[in-house]
């Protein structure tokens, strides 16, 4: 791909599946938490990731943030190759990609105040000496929107949405290229959740970050992403630019989480809401055909046998053998 070449990551059909005892009298059984994704990420912008609890988008941030080496596939930090890349060389790019967690309540340390909870990046990881340690974490608490009495304070004394202003400058201590937000704003009330959301456009904007946002808020999607990954039971079923995604999704599953959204309903033409049936199969015991074909009100005899692979279709890419019949402009529905 052309634009690979400057691409802050590059995934090429990254897999992960996981080992599953079931005792001592038993086979082991192999779980697949992501079955395959490709995706790259270019500077100063956002990919979210989205679908329902057990879809793998936490297990495809893990990997992306080096927590988990892939099963399978290739994955470029910065050029480099992460999965072969030698111990210290894996090591140095794990400088590169930072996290913001969900629970801003429980991941910062209590017992640290937030200038030592700034600088231990620093110290960790860099030569710099104390007082110039001082001074970025300072400046870097500035530039998230604090003030410099908090300095000195604990997280116990600030608000929820201030201590993800906290998270947000601890993960860019480090001069990072690439932030991983696992659910950054889902424990915040709406009032900050926008607030929150700005900085980080802000900050994207000014320090040219590359943004991998796992989400299962829609409305917090059409914020901040520019393009947008669906994925079910460990597959990205749709994936391309969001206002392409979201004018017209073309897979069913896409389809029904665009329409179960109230405020994505009401910004543009009404969509009938969907309401999915069934559970989520088990990904110890995947269809054999469609993924999403036991819950899908359009399935045919061919998606149970045969499993959709993505491909292009009116400016994305959809994983659907039926897709065709929904690039055809909607009619409003009442």
């Amino acid at each position: 791909m052309s634009t690979a070449a400057n691409a802050v990551v590059v995934a090429r059909d990254l897999r992960q599946v996981y080992k599953i005892g079931r005792g001592f009298f038993h086979a082991a059984e192999h779980l697949q938490a992501v079955g395959g994704v490709t995706f790259t990420l270019q500077p100063g912008k956002t990919l979210a990731v989205v679908g329902e609890s057990g879809c793998g988008k936490s297990t495809l941030a893990r990997m992306v943030s080096l927590i988990e080496t892939p099963s399978l596939g290739q994955l470029l930090l910065n050029r480099v190759d992460v999965v072969n890349a030698p111990t210290p060389e894996r090591h140095a790019l794990r400088r590169a990609v930072q996290l913001v967690f969900q629970n801003p309540y429980g991941s910062l340390n209590p017992r640290k105040k937030i200038g030592a909870i700034l600088e231990a990046p620093l110290q960790i990881n860099t030569q710099l000496s104390a007082p110039e340690c001082t001074e970025q974490a300072r400046a870097m608490l500035a530039l998230v929107g604090l003030r410099p009495e908090h300095y000195e304070r604990y997280p116990h004394m600030f608000s929820g949405g201030q201590r993800q202003r906290i998270a947000i400058a601890r993960a860019l201590m480090l001069k990072p290229s690439l932030i991983v937000a696992d659910e950054p704003v889902s424990a915040l009330d709406v009032s900050i959740q926008a607030q929150v959301l700005n900085l980080l456009a802000d900050l994207q904007q000014e320090l040219g970050l590359a943004y991998l946002f796992i989400s299962h808020d829609l409305g917090v999607v059409r914020h901040i992403a520019h393009d947008v990954m669906v994925m079910y039971l460990g597959h990205a079923v749709e994936q391309g630019e969001k206002k392409t995604l979201f004018a017209q999704p073309l897979h069913p599953y896409t389809q029904a989480l665009l329409a179960s959204t109230p405020g994505i309903m009401g910004s543009g033409p009404t969509r009938k809401r969907i309401v999915l049936k069934g559970e989520l199969p088990s990904p110890l015991n995947p269809p054999s055909g469609c993924v999403f074909s036991t819950r899908c009100a359009s399935v045919t005899p061919r998606c149970l046998v045969e499993r959709p692979v993505l491909r292009e279709l009116a400016g994305r890419q959809v994983a659907c053998h039926e897709a065709e019949q929904f690039t055809q402009p909607a009619a409003s529905q009442h």
